[in-house]
């Protein structure tokens, strides 16, 4: 940090002073977690040092990366910190992953170290686990690239995309949020309900309300009562960061308590429906906030005080663009690792896939939905392209279309006859829960175009299904 208080960010993750002036500076009483006992700074700071004895007894060192395969807990929050503090990438995977998709991904990414649950994670609504770890040694390999962070856009097979972020890139949007008109402040809460593995929780969530003094709350449990309980449990103001999902849980609950701390919901994610922001509104009587981001950039844009939904005014130093009703960001060099379509990103501008205008008079942003194939369940984001490339890698499987009409649907011709139950215990070893198709249809014949190519037309699918 310099002598003015401007904090300087290395380029390449070598230097990890960022970490300290960035994430864990600050009174050593300061509360930075609610689990419910309290987790001060001191204590975060001594337990990422125990971490990083780990990694390096492990084999970690600055330059190598470090996959972590565990789920919301404090392991995770001090494995990655370690990692970072060590010099060292993280590579994130999502705890529910299957065995077949993390292996995947090792084996793309090669991490010097891998952490993951010493023992079976519990399924259950718990949102922040108690959990122990197992760091093995995986090969003797640096990271092949300077990036702080690797995540993988939709899951580990087929075409999922792979994508890096910088340290100083990192740090960027960090500050960029403290510069966001109604995010938590200092000696406030938030109450965390995303995943850590992806970006909202990670930056807007852990990495934000670390730099800020925001104690981060996360919930007993996955449920409308225990959100409640979470926000009532203090007396300084709360904001509960979460995506469109959550809102239905809140929403859920039938008599909600008068809840004065409760400040705003923020909610990143899929375009949340008017009747849904109406009635949780109407339930709770605090503002529904918008945020709107990419894996690749962060936060793009906001509208914390639900002003304009369900337009979004652009963050601080983020530039947007419409280009043939589709969304572009300016961005200083491509975010992807490894193969990717090179039409993603060109000279200085990222190609969000959205549909999307941009006001010429306010500047506002109206997002018009998904131009490609992900689509959100659950609240988690499915790219319907990896559910297919999967389908396709099951023994028997001759051509396969994954369409979404409120749930995944999947539809197949088969080259040998195949037992649906059985396609689907191998499918169940290959995609986590929340990717797999609800209902399997076998066609005959796939329609296709005069082309060749096959139809993923809703309609002509139905009337071909038996």
């Amino acid at each position: 940090m310099t002598m003015d208080g401007a904090v300087v960010v290395p380029g390449t993750t070598q230097g990890a002073q960022w970490v300290d002036d960035v994430l864990l500076a600050g009174s050593a009483g300061d509360i930075c977690f609610r689990l419910p006992d309290p987790i001060d700074r001191a204590t975060l700071r001594r337990l990422v040092r125990d971490r990083q004895s780990e990694l390096a007894a492990a084999g970690l060192r600055a330059g190598g990366a470090a996959a972590l395969r565990l789920p919301p807990s404090m392991a995770f929050v001090t494995h990655l910190l370690a990692v970072w503090r060590s010099g060292g990438q993280a590579i994130l995977l999502d705890h529910r992953l299957t065995d077949y998709e993390v292996r995947r991904a090792i084996e793309r990414l090669v991490p010097q170290v891998v952490v993951s649950p010493g023992r079976p994670v519990p399924a259950g609504l718990r949102t922040f686990l108690e959990v122990e770890t197992d760091v093995a040694s995986y090969s003797g390999h640096p990271a092949g690239t300077a990036h702080a962070v690797v995540q993988l856009s939709s899951g580990s097979t087929g075409p999922s995309k792979v994508i890096g972020r910088t340290a100083e890139d990192l740090v960027e949007e960090v500050l960029r949020y403290t510069q966001i008109d109604g995010v938590p402040l200092r000696g406030e809460r938030v109450i965390l309900l995303p995943s850590m593995v992806h970006v909202l929780g990670l930056v807007g969530g852990l990495m934000y309300g670390l730099h800020a003094g925001v104690e981060l709350v996360p919930p007993t449990r996955l449920t409308g009562d225990a959100i409640v309980q979470a926000i009532a449990s203090g007396d300084t103001p709360a904001t509960v960061l979460g995506v469109p999902f959550h809102i239905g849980l809140l929403a859920s609950v039938q008599e909600p308590p008068k809840l004065p701390q409760f400040k705003r919901m923020t909610t990143g994610g899929e375009l949340v429906p008017a009747a849904v922001s109406q009635s949780f509104e109407s339930k709770y009587g605090v503002p529904l906030g918008n945020m709107y981001g990419m894996t690749e950039v962060g936060v793009i844009g906001t509208d914390l005080y639900g002003e304009h939904r369900p337009a979004i005014r652009p963050a601080p130093g983020i530039e947007v663009r419409a280009v043939d009703g589709e969304l572009h960001i300016r961005w200083p060099e491509s975010p992807y690792l490894g193969l990717s379509d090179p039409a993603r990103w060109a000279d200085g501008w990222l190609r969000t896939r959205d549909a999307g205008v941009v006001d010429a008079d306010t500047g506002l942003v109206s997002i018009k939905g998904r131009l490609d194939s992900q689509v959100s369940v659950g609240g988690m984001k499915v790219d319907l392209t990896e559910v297919e490339y999967t389908l396709g890698t099951l023994r028997g499987v001759e051509a396969a279309v994954v369409v979404f009409d409120g749930s995944i649907t999947a539809y197949l011709q088969l080259k040998e006859r195949r037992d649906i139950a059985v396609l689907e215990s191998e499918l169940a070893q290959r995609l986590a829960p929340y990717k797999r198709p609800r209902s399997l249809r076998i066609l005959d014949q796939m329609p296709r175009t005069t082309t060749g190519k096959l139809v993923r037309d809703l309609t002509v699918l139905r009337k071909a299904a038996p």
